[in-house]
């Protein structure tokens, strides 16, 4: 797989937090998609879709599982009953690998952190894993999604 070293821009975004089960992120995730349209922000190369990683799906209790979904934005984000508010992803140094298919099961995080991070002479931040969703959307097929993968380094 193949690992860039980049510049991961800073980034205002609209955002929701998640906390529960990957099971239920779909639910979430249906709130920000409600903001997105009762918005208007559709062009997806100026609201890229994010997800902010706070620690591994597969290791985490139900209560300890946190991904915030972000929008990237111009505007502030003015409160709202969706519970959407504003943050900023800041610019930071990162390892880049894209994924290729179902977002369930996103190959290039488990190889950036279990075989390129621990062969490299890099160390990891312990930000949270970055996920830049390429391609959104109900008509996108699983085996058609393309996921980027930023993993924040020292």
């Amino acid at each position: 797989m193949k690992v860039e070293i980049v510049e991961f821009p800073e980034t205002k975004v609209a955002y929701i937090e998640h906390r529960g089960t990957p099971e239920e992120e779909h639910q979430t995730v249906r709130k920000l998609i409600a903001w997105k349209l009762a918005h208007r922000l559709l062009d997806q190369e100026i609201h890229r879709s994010y997800g902010l990683h706070y620690g591994d799906p597969r290791c985490s209790t139900a209560g300890a599982y946190h991904v915030d979904f972000c929008l990237s934005v111009v505007d502030n984000v003015l409160e709202n009953e969706a519970g959407i508010t504003s943050k900023v992803i800041p610019r930071q140094r990162c390892a880049l690998a894209r994924d290729l298919g179902s977002r369930f099961d996103n190959k290039a995080a488990k190889f950036l952190c279990e075989t390129w991070l621990p062969q490299s002479d890099e160390t990891y931040k312990g930000a949270p894993i970055i996920f830049h969703y390429v391609n959104v959307g109900p008509n996108v097929k699983a085996e058609d999604m393309i996921t980027d993968v930023y993993l924040p380094l020292v």
